[in-house]
Formats: structure tokens, C-alpha cells, sequence
């Protein structure tokens, strides 16, 4: 068990540190170790990680990291994966803030901050391909046409400005409607 809380701690302590761009950036890299190199989830249940992490209040980063820990480890995994998603971010904060304030004109800092922002969007858009179309163990992906027929149906709506909680509200009522417990039946 310490050495399961370990490797989840050096795991998240990696995504922490390399993880730049917020949440949806990180993604990619949070797969690439969950999925790719750990093995802790399959990419359907990564799938329904990041959809019910962007419902729950808080960061998506931090909320992956809690449920995933539990996956893992437990409670105990659940507190190690949290604590090391957000120890880096909180360390650099707190040692940076102080010389950002005085730094923000620097060419230099400028230059950083602006070389970093096509990689953060480089990798949001990976996080999207990767949920976009996901493939199941045996190589299947496992969205549907109703999967589909949800996304395009959300994306219009988004783009006309409907509510998000609302959206979101509708999209797990048809979730229910379409794969809930019935769908046995037929």
C-alpha cells in the first residue's frame, strides 16, 4: 500500500509540476500517466473521470485527482493524489508571486508567457481528440451515434449561449433516457 500511495504521489506531483494551462491542458498528461503508463483506469472510465469532474464543483485537475486516488488507494489514495496535484502549483505560486509583481514587464517574462500559450493550446486541443475519440482495450471506440448526436446537439447550443447548467442538466437526462437501466430491456 505505501508503495501504490507512492508512485500515485510521484505521478500527481509530475502532472502538478508539468501541468501547465489549467486543467483542460492537463489532461492530456493526466492520461498519458492514469491511462498509458500506470494502467489504473481504461480510457472509458478516464472518459467519465473528466465528465463527472467538469460537473462537480472545484478544478477539474483536482477533482480527477481525488476520484482517480480513490480508484487507486482508497481514502488515503484520495488525500495523496490531491495534495500532490496541488503542492507544486501552490509552492511556485507562493515563491513566484512575489517576483512576478516586480517581473511582469520583463521582456523575458513576457517572451516565457507567451511561448507558453500555444503549447497550453496545443494541449487543450490533444484533451479534446483524445475525448473526442476514444478507443476502448480491444480498439473500438466506445461513442455511440446518440454519443455523437448529444455532442453536436450541446456544441450548437453552446455556441447560441444556452446555459451550461442547463446543458448539462439535459444532456444527463437524455444520458438516462438513452443508456439507463431499461436499455436491457430492448
Amino acid at each position: 500500500m505505501i508503495v501504490t500511495l507512492l508512485h500515485l504521489f510521484v505521478s500527481y506531483l509530475k502532472i502538478g509540476f508539468f501541468g501547465f494551462g489549467g486543467g483542460y491542458a492537463m489532461l492530456s498528461l493526466i492520461h498519458s500517466e492514469v491511462v498509458v503508463h500506470n494502467g489504473w483506469l481504461t480510457n472509458g472510465e478516464f472518459s467519465d473521470i473528466v465528465a463527472i469532474s467538469q460537473m462537480t464543483p472545484g478544478p477539474i485537475a483536482i477533482n480527477s485527482a481525488t476520484y482517480i486516488g480513490y480508484e487507486v488507494a482508497g481514502v488515503a489514495g484520495s488525500v495523496v493524489a490531491t495534495i500532490a496535484v496541488c503542492l507544486p502549483a501552490l509552492t511556485i505560486m507562493m515563491l513566484l508571486t512575489r517576483f512576478f509583481i516586480r517581473l511582469h514587464d520583463n521582456c523575458y517574462v513576457r517572451g516565457v508567457v507567451a511561448g507558453m500559450k500555444p503549447v497550453v493550446i496545443g494541449m487543450i486541443m490533444a484533451a479534446a481528440l483524445l475525448l473526442i475519440f476514444p478507443h476502448s482495450a480491444d480498439g473500438r471506440s466506445f461513442i455511440d451515434g446518440w454519443s455523437w448526436a448529444i455532442f453536436l446537439l450541446a456544441l450548437v447550443a453552446s455556441a447560441r449561449k444556452v446555459n451550461p447548467i442547463l446543458l448539462i442538466v439535459l444532456s444527463a437526462v437524455a444520458g438516462i433516457a438513452i443508456y439507463g437501466p431499461w436499455q436491457s430491456l430492448f
